[in-house]
Protein backbone atom coordinates (compact mmCIF):
# COMPACT_ATOMS: atom_id res chain seq x y z
CA UNK A 1 0.00 0.00 0.00
CA UNK A 2 1.17 3.49 -0.65
CA UNK A 3 1.69 6.09 2.05
CA UNK A 4 -1.30 8.23 1.07
CA UNK A 5 -3.69 5.40 1.95
CA UNK A 6 -2.08 5.04 5.38
CA UNK A 7 -2.39 8.77 5.94
CA UNK A 8 -6.11 8.65 5.08
CA UNK A 9 -6.62 5.68 7.41
CA UNK A 10 -4.75 7.47 10.20
CA UNK A 11 -6.80 10.66 9.74
CA UNK A 12 -10.10 8.74 9.74
CA UNK A 13 -9.04 6.83 12.85
CA UNK A 14 -8.02 10.07 14.58
CA UNK A 15 -11.39 11.64 13.75
CA UNK A 16 -13.27 8.64 15.13
CA UNK A 17 -11.25 8.74 18.35
CA UNK A 18 -11.81 12.50 18.62
CA UNK A 19 -15.56 11.95 18.19
CA UNK A 20 -15.65 9.37 20.95
CA UNK A 21 -13.59 11.66 23.19
CA UNK A 22 -16.06 14.51 22.58
CA UNK A 23 -19.01 12.28 23.50
CA UNK A 24 -17.20 11.14 26.65
CA UNK A 25 -16.44 14.74 27.61
CA UNK A 26 -20.12 15.68 27.24
CA UNK A 27 -21.11 12.72 29.43
CA UNK A 28 -18.61 13.77 32.09
CA UNK A 29 -19.98 17.32 32.16
CA UNK A 30 -23.55 16.03 32.39
CA UNK A 31 -22.52 13.91 35.37
CA UNK A 32 -21.85 17.08 37.39
CA UNK A 33 -25.52 17.37 38.28
CA UNK A 34 -25.57 13.76 39.53
CA UNK A 35 -22.62 14.46 41.79
CA UNK A 36 -24.67 17.11 43.57
CA UNK A 37 -27.73 14.86 43.94
CA UNK A 38 -28.12 13.82 47.58
CA UNK A 39 -29.86 10.57 46.62
CA UNK A 40 -26.90 9.16 44.69
CA UNK A 41 -24.78 6.98 46.99
CA UNK A 42 -21.41 8.34 48.08
CA UNK A 43 -19.74 5.16 46.85
CA UNK A 44 -20.78 5.89 43.25
CA UNK A 45 -19.61 9.48 43.52
CA UNK A 46 -16.25 8.36 44.94
CA UNK A 47 -15.87 5.80 42.14
CA UNK A 48 -16.42 8.55 39.58
CA UNK A 49 -13.81 10.85 41.15
CA UNK A 50 -11.35 7.96 41.44
CA UNK A 51 -11.80 7.29 37.72
CA UNK A 52 -11.22 10.97 36.91
CA UNK A 53 -8.01 10.96 38.98
CA UNK A 54 -6.87 7.76 37.24
CA UNK A 55 -7.60 9.29 33.85
CA UNK A 56 -5.42 12.34 34.45
CA UNK A 57 -2.69 10.54 36.41
CA UNK A 58 0.53 9.51 34.70
CA UNK A 59 0.26 5.95 36.11
CA UNK A 60 -1.48 3.63 33.63
CA UNK A 61 -2.13 -0.06 33.12
CA UNK A 62 -1.41 0.39 29.41
CA UNK A 63 1.26 2.89 28.29
CA UNK A 64 0.01 6.40 27.54
CA UNK A 65 -0.07 6.45 23.72
CA UNK A 66 -3.03 4.07 24.10
CA UNK A 67 -5.78 5.67 26.20
CA UNK A 68 -8.09 2.64 26.17
CA UNK A 69 -7.61 1.89 29.86
CA UNK A 70 -8.30 5.51 30.84
CA UNK A 71 -11.42 5.70 28.72
CA UNK A 72 -12.61 2.28 29.87
CA UNK A 73 -12.25 3.13 33.56
CA UNK A 74 -14.04 6.44 33.07
CA UNK A 75 -16.87 4.84 31.09
CA UNK A 76 -17.39 2.16 33.76
CA UNK A 77 -17.49 4.82 36.47
CA UNK A 78 -19.99 6.89 34.48
CA UNK A 79 -22.17 3.82 33.92
CA UNK A 80 -22.11 3.06 37.65
CA UNK A 81 -22.96 6.68 38.50
CA UNK A 82 -25.88 6.81 36.05
CA UNK A 83 -27.30 3.47 37.22
CA UNK A 84 -27.02 4.53 40.87
CA UNK A 85 -28.84 7.77 40.02
CA UNK A 86 -31.57 5.82 38.22
CA UNK A 87 -32.03 3.51 41.22
CA UNK A 88 -32.15 6.54 43.48
CA UNK A 89 -34.81 8.21 41.33
CA UNK A 90 -36.85 4.99 41.19
CA UNK A 91 -36.71 4.71 44.96
CA UNK A 92 -37.86 8.31 45.41
CA UNK A 93 -40.71 7.82 42.94
CA UNK A 94 -41.77 4.69 44.77
CA UNK A 95 -41.90 6.58 48.05
CA UNK A 96 -43.99 9.35 46.49
CA UNK A 97 -46.40 7.03 44.72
Amino acid sequence: MDSSLWIVVAVVLALVVAGYAAVLLVRVFRARRLLLDAGVPLQSKALFWTAVVYTVSPVDLIPDPVYLDDVGVLLLALRALYSAAARSRAGREELKG
